[in-house]
């Protein structure tokens, strides 16, 4: 069974995507984020993306206002209480997402989900953080959620079977695809794509073809939807580092290890679209 009511712990990139992707498919969503500030920017993008929908043909006008009515937004955590499942989009740290799911636990339902949209982190080390680690998985989206249709959900060694089964129904729900993996550090996705995204930042580094030029040769050449160069500035370089940082650690891999020149763009503060420049200028 679907969940009807999904709150959504974070409300930057990735939060208002998850948002957006249940309300637009019928469900109640409570947006919570630490200011009004932040919120009311979510809300305000999910209603840019939505009007996007509505200009190139692909909603009605009814349809975006009806998702728009189904969102609440807050900065209170206890308005999250009567949500089915919560979603946590904060920052990749692991400290944050534990001390968050503490304070969620005692708030929820005994039968509400507690997800972590983390892109690498241990969803087994996310759960020792409460009690029962049963209730505990990984829903990891990918960016933008409202058009991108995969849904890596990702298990580890106490999640539950109904946990599992429910998150599917879920995802087959808000028109995802699901794919389910063990947690492993990097799970499938992020230990491919960062690979490959180092793997291009050594390639310019060595003067090997511009950024463009490699992008497209993935793009082309391997039908790629966005070039690894490209991603990492959707991404962010400096979070796209310290995800390298920790799968080099963790599977003892130098692969995954950021290149100099991913460093230096870092400390110069070229971290790709959200500051303006990285491999490219936007």
């Amino acid at each position: 069974m679907s969940f009807r009511t999904v709150g959504v712990v974070g409300a930057g990139t990735m939060g208002h995507g998850i948002a957006h992707a249940c309300a637009l498919a019928g469900q109640s969503v409570v947006l919570f984020d630490v200011d009004n500030a932040r919120v009311e920017a979510g809300l305000r993008k999910i209603a840019a993306n939505l009007d996007k929908g509505v200009e190139k043909g692909k909603l009605s006008p009814a349809q975006r206002d009806a998702s728009i009515a189904r969102i609440a937004v807050t900065t209170a955590l206890g308005d999250l209480g009567g949500c089915d499942v919560v979603v946590e989009a904060v920052p990749e740290r692991l400290e944050l997402k534990q001390d968050l799911f503490r304070q969620l636990e005692p708030i929820v339902g005994a039968d509400c989900v507690l997800a972590t949209n983390t892109s690498s982190l241990s969803v087994a080390r996310i759960a020792q953080a409460v009690a029962d680690g049963s209730r505990v998985i990984g829903t990891h989206f990918f960016n933008p959620v409202h058009i991108m249709t995969l849904l890596e959900i990702v298990v580890h060694g106490a999640t539950g079977a109904t946990t599992l089964d429910r998150v599917r129904a879920w995802g087959v729900a808000i028109g995802k695809e699901c794919i389910t993996v063990q947690d492993f550090p990097g799970f499938a996705t992020s230990r491919l794509g960062v690979c490959l995204g180092m793997e291009a930042i050594r390639m310019v580094e060595q003067g090997v073809a511009s950024a463009d030029d490699i992008d497209k040769a993935m793009v082309l050449g391997y039908r790629h939807p966005v070039g690894p160069l490209k991603l990492t500035d959707m991404v962010g370089l400096d979070v796209r580092m310290a995800i390298g940082e920790y799968l080099a650690r963790e599977l003892g891999n130098p692969a995954f290890e950021p290149p100099a020149l991913m460093r230096k763009m870092v400390a110069e503060g070229k971290l790709g679209q959200k500051s303006g420049e990285g491999f490219y200028k936007y």
